[in-house]
């Protein structure tokens, strides 16, 4: 996966409870709409929680990060399909 750590527009699904859903975001001026989040999970750096999406626009595979304590959305990682 080509590491990247690019800021993102995304629009988001808050459920009850903690979960939250990407369902599309906008990169290098094209919205891009999630077919399936493939994998997700979280970590802590310092006073942060990050949430971590592998999502997947049906061609290629892309990682988001959101920043609970910046309230930002990263794309950080990107994988075409061969």
């Amino acid at each position: 996966m080509k590491p990247l750590n690019t800021p993102l527009r995304v629009a988001t699904i808050f459920s009850p409870g903690p979960t939250i859903r990407p369902i599309w975001f906008e990169w290098r001026r094209q919205k891009r709409t999630i077919k399936e989040v493939t994998y997700s999970w979280q970590e802590k750096t310092g006073q942060a929680t990050l949430l971590h999406y592998c999502v997947t626009d049906g061609e290629t595979l892309y990682e988001l990060v959101y920043d609970t304590t910046r309230q930002t959305w990263f794309l950080t990682g990107i994988e075409a399909a061969s």
